[in-house]
């Protein structure tokens, strides 16, 4: 029984000192942990935007302006980290900035029509 409290001690132990490991790495490149999660969770949402670009051409007022907020979103949390971290998602990224400068300047042409 001894044995078992030591082995998961040391499991325990091993695992804290990955989590500190791997913050320290996320601080050597220069990001804070914060941000590093919010890229994760963007990268996710920019596989969902990069499908949904690629899958509807157009899209009604609501569905633009969700999308758009969305791209916002991703936008921002790619700034905050190295390129090198997602050049390989740098397809889907142009991708999502080419429907996202479409959409834009199509908003923009029917806002100035009513104006």
């Amino acid at each position: 029984m001894e044995i078992l409290a030591i082995i998961i001690c040391i499991m325990i132990f091993i695992v804290i000192l990955l989590g500190v490991i791997a913050v320290m790495q996320i601080k050597m490149a220069g990001m804070h942990v914060k941000d590093f999660w919010t890229f994760i969770k963007a990268n996710d949402t920019l596989d969902k935007l990069y499908l949904f670009a690629l899958k509807y051409d157009r899209l009604s007022p609501q569905e633009q302006i969700i999308f758009l907020e969305e791209a916002e979103k991703i936008f921002s949390a790619f700034d905050k980290v190295p390129d090198a971290l997602w050049e390989e998602e740098y397809d889907k990224y142009m991708r999502i900035l080419d429907k996202y400068k479409d959409i834009k300047i199509v908003r923009w042409e029917l806002t100035n029509k009513n104006v």
